[in-house]
């Protein structure tokens, strides 16, 4: 958890570039669980972030996770990432 908040300290100072990568890794965290629960939703929201951020390999994780998410789930995410990008 500690690696967020230090992230988040200086998160706007970052080129574009970095931040999409990190968002990036975010994503896939989410996707594998890896150190964390397996969270689609998450993985979702933090992909298309990153693909915002100008992350191709982003857009193309996250329309392959889309493939096997319900509906329900994909608006869940898009709105998650709307309200993160509205704050951020």
């Amino acid at each position: 958890m500690a690696r967020f908040e230090i992230l988040d300290a200086g998160f706007g100072t970052m080129g574009s570039t970095a931040q999409a990568d990190i968002l990036l890794e975010l994503g896939m965290m989410y996707a594998t669980g890896r150190d964390c629960e397996l969270d689609p939703v998450a993985a979702h929201k933090w992909l298309n972030i990153a693909a915002i951020k100008g992350s191709t390999r982003a857009a193309e994780l996250r329309s392959e996770l889309s493939a096997t998410m319900s509906k329900l789930d994909i608006a869940r995410a898009l709105r998650e990432a709307r309200e993160w990008m509205t704050m951020h």
